[in-house]
């Protein structure tokens, strides 16, 4: 069994674990990373782009060489090779509780239950959930579930693709630095900005696949690839942008628009504002449809691409 079939069973099996599964309530591998980064943060923090750089090194660096060892260690044995790439796979893909939580949204929403929907929007992304009503509730979790599929499935399964283990663990710990510490806070402006910038630089290649194959799989591709092509650049996000400007497309709906970070107000361009219309409570069960069709897709893609490259290389 070559490499390439090695991670394409362990990556299938954690992809389908993650369906069946989710994520646990507790002991997360992923939490137990933010506690350590948080440690780390405690020892090192300085208002200095320079410290914040070695924490970032020390946490993303750490996780790539676990990954190498444990890899490593699992060599000779192809079902423990392929047990472990499964296990690291379920570990960093968040799929299913991305939709676990969307879903939880929506049903307070058509309930008329607002105040639900706004306790619980905190569980998808970091907004003042206070300053929303319920089309505005609805809009940040499309737009949630938008990004996160290229942050917790697309994202990872490239690197899954290209480095393996390392890759799964090295983009999850990136991605969890970045949202630990990237933002604009006053803490961590100097702080995080080595974390916000490899997040980028990571981010980058899954973020245009993830673009790519909501327009392959949404009921709407030339509406995405138009409103990608029109929008994505004005968002101030350069992996964010294509990816909710696809969705929006591809949905038919408006997103972008003002919104409230921690008693921040931002005002983002809309994105699909031509012809995108605003979006309702239906939308976040057919972005959620969408972003499982985007995932399943990614995982082939990824696979096969692996594939090539390995028999390329012989």
């Amino acid at each position: 069994m070559g490499a390439d079939r090695t991670y394409a069973y362990g990556a299938a099996a954690g992809v389908l674990g993650d369906l069946l599964l989710g994520d646990p309530r507790r002991g997360h591998p992923v939490a137990a990373f933010g506690r350590a980064a948080a440690a780390v943060e405690g020892a090192l923090w300085r208002d200095h782009r320079g410290w914040g750089a070695l924490h970032t090194t020390v946490c993303a660096g750490g996780a790539v060489a676990l990954g190498a060892l444990a890899a490593r260690a699992v060599r000779p044995s192809r079902s423990a090779s392929v047990a472990l790439t499964a296990a690291a796979t379920w570990a960093v893909v968040g799929g299913t509780s991305l939709a676990r939580e969307a879903r939880a949204v929506g049903r307070a929403l058509e309930a008329g239950d607002v105040e639900a929907a706004r306790a619980r929007l905190p569980h998808l992304c970091g907004r003042d959930p206070q300053a929303l009503d319920a089309d505005g509730v609805a809009r940040a979790v499309v737009e949630s579930v938008a990004e996160n599929t290229s942050d917790a499935v697309v994202g990872a399964l490239v690197w899954g693709s290209v480095a393996g283990i390392p890759g799964l663990l090295g983009f999850r710990a990136v991605n969890t630095l970045d949202a630990m510490v990237g933002h604009k806070s006053p803490r961590h402006r100097r702080y995080g900005w080595a974390s916000a910038r490899l997040d980028d630089v990571a981010g980058w290649p899954g973020a245009r696949l993830t673009a790519m194959l909501a327009a392959a799989a949404g009921p709407d591709p030339r509406g995405a690839l138009r409103a990608w092509k029109a929008d994505a650049r004005r968002h101030p996000s350069p992996n964010a942008g294509p990816v909710e400007a696809s969705f929006a497309g591809a949905l038919g709906v408006r997103l972008g628009g003002t919104l409230s970070y921690g008693g921040r107000v931002e005002h983002r361009p809309v994105l699909n504002g031509a012809t995108g219309r605003p979006v309702r409570v239906t939308d976040i069960a057919r972005a959620v449809r969408l972003s499982r069709r985007v995932g399943l897709l990614a995982l082939g893609t990824t696979v096969a691409a692996r594939a090539l490259l390995k028999g390329r290389g012989k």
